[in-house]
């Protein structure tokens, strides 16, 4: 018969419950006496059934291996504790630092402006004025340079714009001059129009007389012109 999976939730049947605790228990105790001679480890084990019944289990003494561990857990807390002492002193300087340089921004910052300079020396006061002209001198720079960047885009527009404005005058030419070729063309034909009707008009060689009498002298006066 196969197992099943055993659900990780308390057991609700007390009596379940007790059996269960008292198989794993002995489990348990098994394990930790193997772990400890197949791997020389000093293993300690300490168990509360529900009832408060102590069950424990050690390799050398069960009170050694707690003050053991407290001595090692001490080690620990007091090693954790004294890094994080010296992390914070660390960024405590380091916030003291920063703000010393800040101070010493915004007092450079209030001199360029000609604020607080009452107090400068003549050679503090040629180190910002020197500064200055740097500083200006770099802003001239920059400014000439966008002006010439601007120059160079009108430039390629106005030349954008040339090469346009010469497309249209030669598209308006062509233009024109298919127009006045369309002028003459109409004006040929039309000219030509009258002449050519009157030599396809069959009836232009047709002579046509009016007579009127009998049927016989008709035809004697036919015969006569003939």
């Amino acid at each position: 018969m196969v197992r099943g999976k055993t659900q990780m939730k308390r057991i609700e049947n007390a009596t379940s419950r007790q059996v269960t605790f008292s198989k794993r228990r002995n489990g348990l105790l098994k394990k930790a006496f193997e772990l400890s001679v197949l791997c020389d480890a000093e293993v300690s084990l300490i168990i509360f059934s529900p009832r408060g019944k102590l069950y424990e289990f050690s390799s050398t003494s069960i009170h050694q291996s707690i003050e053991r561990y407290r001595r090692h857990t001490k080690s620990e807390t007091s090693t954790t504790f004294r890094s994080v002492e010296q992390n914070m002193q660390h960024l405590k300087q380091e916030a003291a630092n920063m703000m010393k340089k800040i101070e010493l921004l915004e007092a450079a910052k209030r001199k360029f402006l000609g604020e607080g300079v009452g107090s400068c020396s003549v050679e503090e006061l040629l180190r910002i004025e020197q500064q200055l002209e740097r500083s200006l001198s770099n802003v001239r720079a920059r400014k000439l340079q966008l002006f010439r960047d601007q120059i160079e885009q009108l430039k390629e527009k106005e030349k954008a714009l040339v090469d346009e404005n010469a497309k249209l005058t030669e598209n308006v030419r062509l233009a024109e001059k298919n127009g006045m070729h369309l002028q003459l063309a109409t004006k040929d034909q039309n000219e030509n129009q009258p002449q050519n009707c009157a030599e396809s008009s069959p009836s232009s060689d047709v002579v046509t007389e009016l007579f009127i009498g009998l049927p016989d002298t008709r035809t004697k006066g036919l015969s006569h012109q003939v």
